[in-house]
């Protein structure tokens, strides 16, 4: 569980290194895209990405702490992030990142279902006062 805390936390300062570059664009004089992009709405997309990178350290956190209740954020982003390497992979044509997406997701994933990771979870979905012989499964 703790290899996928760690990937998990380095998914999180990717999303971080992508939100101050979206801050240290929205501060130049000439944004360079093509569109209708406006510093308030880069702002805004900063922002809306930092909220997420922040959730995603807390639940990287939390399975390096082993906290049981951050399987299930870790779980549901790997998931959105295999959903967001399918997408490079076709409509974008995008096969690198589609890989950079879909490798360490894929490894998070092995890491929480395979058996130490469903030991883990099983052990620790026991009440904390219950006996060792009182778990359910």
């Amino acid at each position: 569980m703790r290899l996928a805390g760690v990937v998990t936390v380095l998914q999180a300062v990717a999303g971080i290194a992508f939100v101050v570059a979206l801050l240290v664009r929205a501060g130049q004089a000439d944004l360079g895209s093509v569109g209708s992009l406006t510093r308030t709405s880069t702002y805004g997309e900063a922002g809306y990405f930092g909220l997420i990178s922040l959730g995603v350290l807390v639940a990287g956190i939390g399975l390096l702490r082993s906290k049981h209740w951050a399987r299930t954020p870790v779980l549901l982003l790997q998931l959105l992030l295999l959903g967001v390497s399918w997408y490079a992979m076709g409509p974008s044509d995008s096969p690198l990142a589609a890989f950079a997406f879909a490798v360490p997701a894929v490894f998070v994933l092995w890491c929480l279902f395979n058996r130490a990771g469903r030991d883990w979870w099983l052990r620790s979905s026991a009440a904390p006062d219950a006996e060792h012989g009182d778990r359910q499964g």
